[in-house]
């Protein structure tokens, strides 16, 4: 199937020719991915589960810890997944900014959110079983994460920097929040922030932004949340009854969602196709943000308040040299 309207936002088709993600994995550090879902299935070469069902609560297909299958109870990682990797030219669903990649289901957040514990585990396991993108979803604002996940900030401080220096790619969404900052954990100096866009490349009035261009902020389309399911983001969901948008999202599930959560595996996708050619997790980022675009503005990789440096641009990422 062709990429839907993020991965075209991106420009992803326009850099396949040169590279799919072949031989790179994204982790997918969420709520678990839907193991069998036709887009995603063949393409998951590993997962764990790391949630503590007493603190962060576990719905239906959550498993806790003890080495179990990464599946998914909350759709959530499975959209995240989609847009990241779904593969191509299978006559059905929706084609990835990344359709050559392989994906690790990294399951840390339950039907209450999570702990920066179960995190931080997750990104070390990451690491440890082949990762070279990972791609966190998650997050609260500075000072309130309690609310949402629980434990010291620290703990993922600290496996973030493993990641760098393993040469791994941290990528984390912005947040919701319409505030001035990054969100955690996606303000940690050793992570690509990822704010939001609507489909007429505006920002999404709900995206947090961050106003010091001494951060590394990039966007990528997350929808318009609020206004119209049509303008937001379709991925690959578990299948059945109750979607977000959609009354019965079928089988294999597709459905629209909308947020900085949306907004980050496109920019995980498009490093993978720059992981793809050899290209150090350093590098990676330099070139996103040296080659991302801002509406009105001529020069790629300007730093805007708004749009960090800009919209992720995988055609001209991948020709950059």
């Amino acid at each position: 199937m062709e990429a839907a309207g993020g991965p075209r936002q991106v420009k992803a088709p326009q850099a396949w020719s040169t590279s799919k993600g072949a031989g790179q994995t994204i982790s997918i550090v969420d709520t678990g991915i839907d193991l069998d879902h036709p887009d995603l299935a063949s393409k998951i070469v590993g997962g764990k589960t790391f949630i503590d069902c007493g603190a962060s609560g576990c719905g239906n297909g959550d498993w806790e810890s003890g080495g179990a299958k990464a599946g998914a109870g909350d759709p959530h990682g499975t959209h995240v997944a989609g847009t990241a990797a779904a593969i191509t030219n299978n006559r059905t669903g929706i084609a990835g900014v990344a359709p050559k990649a392989k994906l690790l289901a990294v399951k840390v957040l339950g039907e209450e959110g999570g702990s920066f514990e179960d995190i931080a585990y997750g990104i070390r396991w990451s690491v440890n079983n082949g990762a070279d993108v990972i791609n966190m979803s998650l997050g609260a604002l500075p000072g309130v994460q309690a609310l949402v996940i629980t434990g010291k900030i620290t703990d993922v401080q600290d496996a973030i920097r493993y990641a760098n220096r393993r040469g791994v790619v941290v990528i984390a969404a912005a947040g919701n929040d319409f505030a001035s900052i990054c969100g955690t954990p996606a303000f940690d100096e050793g992570a690509l922030c990822v704010t939001a866009t609507d489909r007429n490349e505006l920002k999404a009035s709900y995206s947090n932004f961050a106003v010091k261009p001494d951060m590394d902020v990039v966007a990528g389309p997350g929808g318009a949340a609020f206004l119209s399911c049509e303008e937001d983001i379709i991925s690959t969901v578990p299948a059945g009854a109750g979607g977000f948008c959609t009354d019965n999202v079928g089988t294999p599930g597709y459905d629209f969602y909308a947020g900085t959560s949306i907004a980050t595996p496109h920019v995980a996708g498009v490093a993978a196709l720059l992981t793809a050619q050899g290209r150090s997790h350093t590098e990676v980022v330099d070139v996103l943000k040296a080659t991302a675009r801002t509406p009105g503005v001529q020069t790629r990789g300007t730093y805007t308040p708004t749009y960090g440096y800009g919209i992720v641009d995988a055609k001209a990422a991948v020709a950059a040299p």
